[in-house]
This record gives structure tokens, C-alpha cells and sequence, in this order.
């Protein structure tokens, strides 16, 4: 049976994300009465957040500006954490993006990023160093690099469950199994959302202010093919499979403007036998591989197509999911040795299942793995031959480069010690980045650039951060700093009333 039409809270928030939950705790805040309606069952709830390993990109001064946060690790003391400084955030945003960044937005985002994490200290999100994400040990140090060194205690799993104890503790009413198929604006005393429950039963629930954090497209194959281009469909959904754009859709239509970059995406390099329609609930972000910057990576032609070195890791990552998909048959594979596989990430590498193969030659890899066996020998042997002799460090830039092309900036080791090892990737997508445009409280603006009363939006739904590339850990981030303005800005006619 529906609910009564009477169903009347003041801030209703669409998605029950990182972003959605920041907004319900900043409308909580202001004395509102909010309602969290996500579109998953309960088992299945936490939007792309849950998939997350968890990573907040934020400014800060060094491990002493953050070490209240942070969960106690004897590692501590042996740490080279270097600051952040806001100045050093703003500059890889637009450098990433070819400063196709909203810069209102982007310093938005930035300024209010520090802030937004200690505030989410306060909500009981728990704190600590990514170590086996994020540093490697260099001269007895562990030294972290990439601008990205904070994440939350089990990850995205641990970010959601801290979530949702808060808003439950808060007196938030959260309803899963419910999808948004309609928004009411045009009247104040009519504003609100149309949802319907698992049973097909639709639910009409008024408010004094609507957020949208119900994420992007990325888990629709037709919307991916539409404005990703052609070939999309085929990627991989590493994330939760409920973000098809319908909202984004909804919102568009009540007079919503397009903002951003429609056109890219958030791709990574991800298991070949990953699920094409949806995560894995119990590996979540395991089934990622990010440790290629110190290996190579080839197609099933053997040759190489990107510059494994180019930055580190958290700069080239979301961008090279779509190198791979642009591949004979949307397929990659990582290739490292003896000397290189200690190095990578235990918690991907080791995982399992994993598309991989180990061998004890670069011909028998190949076999196993369905590369060419000439191609990949080539490659290889040219590889080799041009690296420059500089002393290999994972933990910094160091210059030892390949003199091929395409060239390997740094880290490059030769392959030419068995074992061999090799796992095979395709492009894993995340996130799209074209959504609607917002404006500093993060009201919703329309074609006109006026804001619409009673609607927000946070979390991936808001276009214009990010094009092409995205520095890693800046989503969750910007999902917290929009979600807290979009929440405050919802409840305040509750505030001031």
C-alpha cells in the first residue's frame, strides 16, 4: 500500500552514497526532518562509494595537521607524508583536466576540503594512512607520493557503514528499494518526488527541498554508447549497477543545464573477467590493477600503447581504462618479473579470482595469455635495450626512463628475470563526468544560469569538476564538500523559518 500523501519531511536527499549521506547530516544539522530514499535494496546499497578503496584527496599541511584523525600505526614515526597545500590540489586539477575544470567549482572543492574531512571525523568517520596503496618503503622510510595519502578504515565498505550508523543515530529515516520516477518543483507546496517501492507501489513524498546525489550514467550501456561513443557499451562496470541516469535525467528535464564534460568518463584498468554489469560486493575495489607504472602494458598484439610512467599512479589511472578499450578487443595485459612482482599490490595482485597467468618464459606468457609471442618478444627486446641507468625508486619520480615509444618515463625495469608474470585488464568504469551545473551552496542552476528553488545536487551528478582525467581521490571528496553545502542549503528555509 502507498503511503499516505500526507508523507511530508523537509529535505528529501536521492541516493544513499557518500554524497547523499554528507547531505543528510548538514540538513540534520539545521534541524531537518530528512529522508534518505536510495534506489538499492539494503544489501546492495552505498552507490559507487561502496566499491571505493575509501581515498579522500584533501589539503593539508603534514602528517602533524592530520594525525588526530588518524587510527594509530607504529608506521607513523617511520612516515615521509609531504603537504598538500591547497595551491599544489588547485594546480593538478587543472592540470589533469587540460584546465578543463570548473574553476568556481574546482575552488570550491578545494578550499572546503580539509574541512570536510575532520567534519566527517565528527559524523564518526574513521580515519587512516593508505600504506599499501599509497607508499613504498625507500631508505627505511615509507615514503607517500601523489598528493593522495588519507582514506577511511576499511575502505568503502567502512565509509558507508560509518554512514549509515550516523544517520541512523541522527533519526534519519532511510527507505531502500525505492526509485525516484518523478520530481515536483513547479509548486512550492507541491515540491517533491514520486518513488517507486520494490512491490511497483509508487510513493509520493513532499518537501521543502529535494538533493540529488543518484550519481551518473555509467551503468547504462545505451547512455554510455550516446555520449561516451562508440565501443562504451562493452566496458565494464566496476561500481554499483543502479547509476543508469535516471535522475540526472529527471533533473534535466525540469529545466536543469548540462554542465561538464559528457563526453569522458572515470576508467580504470580492471579484471578482464570482471562482471560487465555490475562490482563485486566482497572484492569491491580488489578487482583493480594499479600497480602497471612498474611494469609495461601491452595489447594482445604485444605492443605497448601508453606510457606506463608518465606520473604516478594517482594522475594516470582514470584515464587509462579508456587507452585500454580503445584496443583490439578492449584488452590489455600488465607484464612484470621476478624483480617487479614483490612490488605490487597485495590486495589486487593477490586477490582471487584473477585473470592472470605466471610462466617461466616470455613465449610461454605469451601463449597463455593470448598475445602474439614475435610481437611481445620485440617489444620486450627493444624495451630493454633503451632504459636509462638510473637507480630504480617506485617511491618518487626517478627518472629511469625507456627510450622507446611510446617512452617510459620512470621506473623502468627490465623484464628479463623468471618467473613471469601476467594479468589481463579491461577497461573498468567508474563515473561519468558530464552532469548538471551547480552553484556555490550547490543549488541546482537551469539553462538560464538561475537557480532552481528547491533543488540540489551532489556527488557525481555535478558536472564541470572533471574532464579526460581525474586526480584519484578527488571524487569522494568533492562528494563530502558538495553534499555538506547541498544539505545546508536544502534545510535552510527549515533554519530560518
Amino acid at each position: 500500500m502507498s503511503k499516505p500523501e500526507t508523507d511530508r519531511f523537509d529535505v528529501v536527499v536521492v541516493g544513499g552514497g557518500n554524497a547523499g549521506f554528507s547531505a543528510v547530516h548538514s540538513a540534520v544539522e539545521q534541524g531537518a526532518k530528512v529522508l534518505l530514499l536510495e534506489k538499492a535494496p539494503e544489501d546492495a546499497a552505498g552507490g559507487n562509494s561502496f566499491y571505493t578503496a575509501g581515498a579522500f584527496r584533501f589539503a593539508f599541511d603534514g602528517l602533524t595537521d592530520v594525525a588526530d584523525l588518524l587510527e594509530p600505526d607504529e608506521r607513523h614515526a617511520d612516515s615521509v607524508v609531504p603537504a598538500y597545500p591547497e595551491s599544489a590540489f588547485e594546480d593538478d586539477m587543472r592540470r589533469v583536466t587540460d584546465g578543463k575544470c570548473d574553476p568556481v567549482l574546482t575552488k570550491i572543492l578545494v578550499s572546503r576540503s580539509a574541512d570536510a574531512v575532520r567534519w566527517l571525523a565528527g559524523k564518526g568517520i574513521q580515519w587512516r594512512l593508505m600504506y599499501e596503496r599509497q607508499a613504498y618503503l625507500s631508505d627505511g622510510k615509507w615514503v607517500f607520493s601523489g598528493g593522495l595519502f588519507v582514506g577511511t578504515v576499511d575502505g568503502g565498505k567502512g565509509l558507508i557503514a560509518q554512514h549509515t550508523k550516523a544517520a541512523l543515530e541522527e533519526g534519519v529515516e532511510i527507505r531502500y528499494d525505492a526509485e525516484v520516477t518523478a520530481l515536483h518543483l513547479s509548486d512550492a507546496a507541491e515540491r517533491g518526488v514520486t518513488y517507486r517501492d520494490s512491490g511497483g507501489a509508487e510513493h509520493r513524498i513532499r518537501a521543502r527541498a529535494v538533493v540529488l546525489s543518484a550519481g551518473g550514467f555509467e551503468s547504462d550501456p545505451e547512455r554510455r554508447a550516446e555520449h561516451l561513443g562508440e565501443g562504451w557499451d562493452r566496458a565494464l562496470v566496476r561500481g554499483t549497477p543502479t547509476n543508469t541516469g535516471d535522475v540526472l535525467d529527471l533533473a534535466l528535464a525540469a529545466g536543469a543545464a548540462p554542465h561538464g564534460d559528457w563526453g569522458s568518463c572515470h576508467s580504470v584498468a580492471w579484471d578482464a573477467d570482471g562482471s560487465p554489469t555490475g562490482g563485486n560486493r566482497e572484492l569491491t575495489n580488489q578487482l583493480t590493477r594499479q600497480s602497471y607504472p612498474i611494469g609495461i602494458v601491452v595489447n594482445i598484439e604485444g605492443e605497448r600503447f601508453v606510457d606506463e610512467g608518465a606520473d604516478f599512479r594517482n594522475y594516470t589511472y582514470a584515464k587509462y581504462g579508456r587507452e585500454i578499450l580503445r584496443q583490439p578487443q578492449g584488452r590489455a595485459f600488465q607484464l612484470f618479473d621476478a624483480k617487479t612482482r614483490p612490488l605490487l599490490r597485495k590486495e589486487e595482485y593477490d586477490s582471487r579470482p584473477i585473470a592472470g597467468a605466471q610462466a617461466d618464459s616470455l613465449a610461454e606468457l605469451a601463449e597463455e595469455l593470448g598475445i602474439d609471442v614475435d610481437g611481445l618478444r620485440r617489444t620486450v627486446a627493444e624495451f630493454n635495450a633503451s632504459i636509462v641507468d638510473e637507480p630504480f625508486d617506485p617511491a618518487v619520480k626517478d627518472g629511469r626512463a625507456a627510450q622507446v615509444q611510446p617512452p617510459k618515463s620512470n621506473w623502468a625495469q627490465a623484464l628479463d628475470t623468471a618467473p613471469y608474470y601476467g594479468y589481463a585488464v579491461g577497461c573498468g568504469i567508474t563515473f561519468t563526468f558530464g552532469g548538471v551545473h551547480v552553484d556555490e551552496s550547490a543549488q541546482v542552476l537551469d539553462t538560464e544560469g538561475q537557480p532552481i528553488d528547491g533543488l540540489y545536487a551532489a556527488g557525481e551528478m555535478v558536472g564541470g569538476l572533471f574532464s579526460g582525467n581525474y586526480p584519484g581521490g578527488s571524487g569522494l571528496t568533492s562528494g563530502a564538500v558538495f553534499g555538506r553545502l547541498a544539505g545546508a542549503g536544502a534545510a535552510k528555509p527549515v533554519g530560518n523559518g
